[in-house]
C-alpha cells in the first residue's frame, strides 16, 4: 500500500525529543505488544543508545499471549528490563513502578555513592502514535494528565508530569520514522492504528488482514463473520457486507463501510488476540 505517513510535525518532534534526552536518566518505551518489532522506533534507539532503558509492551491484552511470552524471553535475554501490560486497568500500576525501579536501578545507586537522596527518577515517555503513551501516564499518575484518544496524533507538544513515586515524566508526542525498513512494517503499523486512517487504502487494509488470519490464524474469522473458504480477500469482504446488510442505496454492497468495521474489529480484539511478528530466532 502506498502509505503517506510522515506529516510535518514529527520532524520537529523528532528534534526536540533528541534535545530533551540531554534532560532525562531513563528512557520508557511504549510499544504495541502485537507488533514489538514495527512499533521499536529505529530513531529513538540510535538517540538514545546511551540511556537506561524500560520496554512496556503494551495492549498485551489484544496481543497472542505465546508470542508476547517470546518477545519478553528474547529482550531478557538481552539484558532489557521489560514488561507486558495493558495501561488501562490500574491493577498494573505496581508492577510498572516495579520495572520502573528495576530499570533505574543504576541510576539509584550512583545517586546513593554521591550521596544524593530522594532525586526524582527523570524518564521520558516515547513511543509511536496511538500506542497508549498518555494512558500509561494516566495510570502512574492517577490523574488525567495527558490526553488520551483512540487516533495516532493526539499528544503534540511535550509536558512534564510528576508523579508520587520518585519518578518525573517527560511526555513526547508520537513520531514515526522518514523511511519504514520494509513494505511490511509500514502495513503492520497500519493494521495495528499507527497512521491515521485518512492516509489508508481501508478496503486494502481489509483484505490484508483477511489474508493474514487465514493464514496465521485459521478459523478465526469463521468464529466472528462465516465460513470463509479460498476465494480472494476482496470477495470475502463483498460477501460479509452482503449477509450484514451494509449496503449503499439502491441495494449495491458497501465494502468500503465493511471494511472500516472488520478493520475496528480488528484492532479491538473483538476478532481474537492476535500478534503480527514474533522473534526472529522463534
Amino acid at each position: 500500500m502506498n502509505i503517506e505517513w510522515y506529516p510535518g510535525h514529527m520532524t520537529k518532534a523528532r528534534r526536540q525529543m533528541e534535545e530533551d534526552l540531554k534532560l532525562v536518566d531513563l528512557i520508557v518505551e511504549i510499544r504495541d505488544a502485537r507488533i514489538p518489532l514495527s512499533s521499536a522506533n529505529p530513531d529513538l534507539i540510535k538517540m538514545g543508545a546511551n540511556k537506561l532503558r524500560l520496554i512496556l509492551l503494551n495492549k498485551a491484552d489484544l496481543a497472542d499471549p505465546k508470542k508476547t511470552a517470546l518477545w519478553i524471553d528474547k529482550y531478557r535475554a538481552e539484558n532489557i528490563t521489560v514488561l507486558e501490560t495493558d495501561s488501562k486497568l490500574p491493577k498494573n500500576r505496581n508492577q510498572i513502578l516495579a520495572a520502573f525501579e528495576t530499570a533505574a536501578k543504576p541510576k539509584r545507586e550512583r545517586d546513593k555513592r554521591r550521596g544524593l537522596k530522594n532525586r526524582p527518577i527523570r524518564a521520558m515517555v516515547v513511543g509511536i502514535p496511538n500506542v497508549g503513551k498518555s494512558t500509561f501516564i494516566n495510570l502512574l499518575t492517577r490523574k488525567s494528565q495527558a490526553k488520551t484518544g483512540n487516533k495516532p496524533g493526539v499528544t503534540r507538544g511535550k509536558q512534564w508530569i510528576h508523579t508520587s513515586s520518585q519518578i518525573d515524566l517527560l511526555d513526547t508526542p508520537g513520531i514515526l520514522w522518514p523511511k519504514f525498513e520494509s513494505e511490511e512494517v509500514g502495513l503492520h503499523l497500519a493494521m495495528c492504528g499507527a497512521i491515521s486512517d485518512e492516509r489508508i487504502p481501508m478496503e486494502e487494509l481489509a483484505c490484508q488482514i483477511i489474508d493474514f488470519l487465514r493464514e496465521q490464524y485459521p478459523g478465526m474469522l469463521e468464529q466472528r463473520y462465516f465460513p470463509v473458504g479460498e476465494e480472494p480477500a476482496h470477495e470475502v469482504l463483498t460477501d460479509l457486507a452482503r449477509k450484514r446488510q451494509i449496503l449503499l442505496p439502491g441495494g449495491q454492497v458497501n465494502s468500503e463501510r465493511m471494511a472500516e468495521i472488520l478493520v475496528t474489529e480488528f484492532r479491538s480484539g473483538k476478532l481474537g488476540r492476535v500478534s503480527l511478528e514474533v522473534p526472529a530466532e522463534s
